[in-house]
């Protein structure tokens, strides 16, 4: 394959798709009418197809026409991904990952505690209740655990926050999906989460950025401990 034939095209059509030529929502043009189009082979085409994919500019399905995408914060995330999750084999890798996550949202309890509005602090409320009721059901507090974190990169009213958000828990999911979990555990974690609320009702982003801070160091403390006793990060 000629590399360069195919980097030439990719740029191409990302351009086409981003200024509206290549419509969001419809098939991308046949694979004979690319190949016309460029003057490439079949197998030039395909390996231009795979890398839009790849990048979130497509959404391929067998048998069918890729359709085309605007690419936003969820697809670049979801396009890191592949990249990241090979980098989490050690104890060091999960550490810095983890920790641009504490600083996100250090940054959002803080923001939430100035700037939540009343039907943001209905939601995180509602997030907070559905943890306690899910106490001695494990499986679903884990649930309820990603959604009350969920609620702090919602109320940001950002976009981008909320597939950041869901990148960390699909990224880290492999280490605290198999922590060791218990309703003693569990009942820690969310007497955590209700002194962050309790903070954000308060008004006091300080108190809730400690109260943050607190949670997820100890989170923290109890993965490493489980998953990589041997390793220092």
């Amino acid at each position: 394959m000629d590399t360069r034939t195919a980097e030439h095209i990719c740029d191409d059509i990302e351009i086409r798709i981003v200024n509206g030529d290549l419509v969001e929502g419809k098939p991308l043009p046949a694979e004979r009418s690319l190949m016309e189009a460029y003057g490439a082979s079949r197998t030039v085409i395909r390996e231009v197809i795979t890398a839009l994919t790849a990048k979130g500019f497509l959404r391929s399905r067998p048998r069918f026409r890729p359709i085309v995408c605007r690419p936003d914060a969820s697809t670049a995330m979801h396009a890191a991904g592949g990249v990241i999750k090979h980098l989490l084999a050690s104890s060091q890798n999960v550490h810095d990952l983890y920790q641009v996550r504490v600083l996100c949202e250090r940054m959002l309890v803080r923001d939430a505690a100035v700037g939540a509005k009343r039907e943001d602090i209905q939601r995180l409320r509602q997030a907070l209740d559905d943890n306690e009721q899910a106490i001695d059901d494990s499986a679903q507090f884990y649930a309820t655990d990603v959604a009350f974190h969920r609620q702090l990169y919602v109320i940001s009213g950002n976009s981008a926050f909320p597939a950041i958000h869901q990148a960390f828990v699909e990224w880290l999911a492999p280490q605290w999906s198999q922590m060791p979990r218990s309703p003693e555990r569990n009942r820690t974690n969310f007497l955590a989460h209700q002194a962050i609320f309790e903070a954000i009702l308060s008004r006091d982003p300080d108190l809730a950025e400690k109260a943050l801070i607190s949670h997820l160091d100890s989170s923290w403390q109890f993965v490493s401990s489980t998953f990589f006793a041997e390793e220092t990060p």
